[in-house]
């Protein structure tokens, strides 16, 4: 797989996530494990200098 599409795809899953995450308890153990994916996305993407201003809707 090509950078570009990594990227593509990380930024997608990013998107996703965060749609999930705003629906869910955030004391639930469902919204804990999506924190986790939630941080391992943004490290990924701002190592690959994403700018992630517009895109983090959680900003947690």
């Amino acid at each position: 797989m090509i950078e570009g599409e990594m990227l593509k795809l990380s930024v997608e899953e990013f998107s996703r996530l965060q749609d999930y995450m705003i629906e869910t308890d955030k004391n639930s153990s469902a919204y804990k494990k999506m924190k986790r994916r939630y941080i391992e996305l943004k490290v990924i993407l701002t190592a690959s200098g994403v700018n992630l201003t517009e895109l983090d809707m959680i900003k947690e």
